[in-house]
């Protein structure tokens, strides 16, 4: 199964950003892969909450999920949508962070919300609260398709690994971590912390990243580290998208998840305990 990670410099308008996806998807396509992947935030990346209720939709009338799910069936591909802001019912106004999976025919085939919020003080001038913009889901989620069991997730999701075990667990032998991470951590902790979520799981972890300076017409901007990685069971980086926009390739062997989990067959071997 040949894989195409989407590595993408969004900025805060869905209508530019769905453009340069939508070239970068077909450009997956044509280098084989049969199941594509884009970023967290795919149609837009922006601090100001009055652009983003601007901009965002709610799923039924979201254009970048209406014409991301056209191409998926036009190029007869699976396409994990990393992630999209949208708008929800919630009373307090909050937006939802989703992932989703899309089939050949077009159709949802599965729906993610980001269970951990991004509230962190990076340094002294960056400070992100996620949580007061977008509210966290709360239900986790593996979905069935002809070439695997496929676990969802987000960003920060990555530093719980209880979540990456329960979706192991639960069958998962790919992992997905669309992300948008920031460029000061993700040089400290992105590769090691993926590459310890295959090897405590013994799956493929697909990480496509967002890379780069995005703009923003109402704020000061952010960066996001990029390096879209694809990490084997074993713990190997079988490919690593830099910092460049653009598509890296990798191809799967599902008997490799096997193959490590024979060897180190942790997931069966969970004990309770007291304490601490």
């Amino acid at each position: 199964m040949r894989v195409g990670l989407v590595q993408l410099t969004v900025s805060d308008d869905p209508v530019v950003n769905l453009a340069e996806t939508l070239t970068l998807v077909r450009q997956a396509a044509a280098g084989g892969a049969g199941f594509v992947l884009t970023p967290e935030c795919t149609n837009a990346l922006s601090s100001s909450r009055e652009h983003q209720q601007a901009v965002f939709h709610h799923e039924a009338e979201d254009p970048t999920l209406a014409a991301l799910q056209a191409e998926a069936q036009a190029l007869g591909i699976w396409l994990l949508i990393g992630s999209l802001g949208l708008k929800t019912e919630d009373a307090d106004g909050r937006f939802a962070n989703r992932s989703f999976l899309i089939g050949p025919d077009g159709a949802v085939a599965a729906r993610y919300d980001k269970i951990h919020m991004f509230d962190v003080t990076v340094s002294e001038t960056e400070t992100y609260r996620e949580s007061a913009g977008y509210r966290p889901g709360a239900r986790a989620v593996v979905a069935d398709t002809p070439f695997g069991r496929v676990g969802m997730t987000v960003c920060y999701d990555v530093r719980f690994p209880y979540l990456y075990r329960a979706l192991a667990q639960a069958g998962a032998q790919i992992l997905t971590v669309p992300a948008a991470f920031n460029h000061i951590t993700g040089a400290a902790h992105w590769e090691v912390l993926l590459r310890a979520r295959a090897i405590e799981t013994g799956c493929f972890v697909l990480a496509p990243a967002q890379t780069g300076f995005h703009p923003e017409r109402a704020g000061k901007g952010r960066r996001t580290h990029g390096q879209s990685l694809v990490i084997a069971p074993w713990g190997e980086v079988l490919a690593d998208g830099g910092t460049s926009t653009g598509v890296v390739f990798a191809d799967l062997d599902l008997a490799q998840v096997d193959a490590a989990r024979g060897r180190i067959p942790s997931l069966r071997h969970d004990r309770g305990f007291t304490g601490p």
